[in-house]
């Protein structure tokens, strides 16, 4: 088994769906900190950056879930 057939496994397994999440949800903190300074600098254009990369950050957890409750479905333990 190659390094990148292990490295595609992962991606597809629990442990590397939980690491995505949680990858994902610290990029929320530098959008958090995007939004803040927008708004104190009132700058509208860096706001609206923030808020679509917010959205874009919800959809990507939104599908990494769904994903993370797939894999369950697969396990016989869970039932």
């Amino acid at each position: 088994m190659t390094a990148l057939t292990k490295a595609k496994g992962f991606k597809k397994s629990k442990s590397g769906t939980y690491l995505s999440i949680a990858t994902t949800a610290f990029g929320a903190l530098s959008v958090a900190k995007q939004a803040k300074k927008a708004r104190v600098e009132s700058d509208t254009l860096r706001l609206i950056d923030a808020a679509v990369s917010a959205a874009a950050i919800v959809t990507g957890l939104a599908i990494l879930y769904r994903e993370l409750k797939r894999l369950g479905d697969d396990d016989v333990l869970l039932g």
